[in-house]
């Protein structure tokens, strides 16, 4: 089993950082092999950024992605630039306020949850830089790439002390939308 996992937005966004956690749940609390890799522009807030995960159940042979199954996209340049390299069936996360020019017709090749991230957030926990935390409760509750009591484990270990519960309360509402687009209400 070989899991391929895209993120990518712009520099602020938690892209890195949801990354990280992701491999951590997969490979500290779930004994799977996992590796991350990243790459961003030269401008760190603002500038692209992009973030890989491949987990797998044996030893990875190549770190980077070369069809993601699952991918994040938090901006607009990120969703034009990285749609068409997703392979046929792969589940897409979008921000949908920040990713106005959708492909919808390519998508149909594709399983997506649309929503206003950020603005879920923001209601959810009064921060809207908790966005990236929400995505992952989305992302593994809609398809179980890890158990959600690994990935509460992961986001405590990573984040900065004192956050906890915050990010705690953005990662447990992703869970119910995750819950929901598993059910086909969204």
């Amino acid at each position: 089993m070989r899991k391929e996992v895209l993120f990518s937005g712009f520099g602020g966004q938690g892209v890195i950082l949801a990354s990280v956690i992701l491999g951590r749940a997969a490979a500290v609390y779930e004994n799977l092999y996992a590796v991350q890799t990243q790459a961003y522009g030269p401008e760190s807030r603002g500038g692209a950024s992009r973030a890989e995960v491949v987990i797998s159940d044996e030893p990875i042979d190549y770190p980077k992605t070369l069809e993601p199954d699952y991918a994040v996209f938090f901006s607009q340049e990120a969703y034009s630039k990285y749609l068409r390299t997703l392979k046929e069936g792969a589940r897409v996360i979008i921000e949908e306020e920040l990713v106005p020019r959708r492909d919808l017709d390519f998508e149909k090749r594709l399983n997506v949850v649309a929503l206003p991230l950020t603005e879920i957030a923001e209601e959810a926990t009064g921060l809207s830089l908790t966005m990236n935390i929400l995505t992952l409760g989305i992302l593994t509750a809609w398809t179980g790439l890890v158990k959600e009591d690994s990935m509460e484990r992961a986001v405590v270990d990573a984040v900065p002390k004192g956050t906890e519960k915050i990010n705690l309360k953005a990662l447990h509402r992703g869970f119910e939308l995750g819950l929901k687009a598993r059910n086909g209400e969204l």
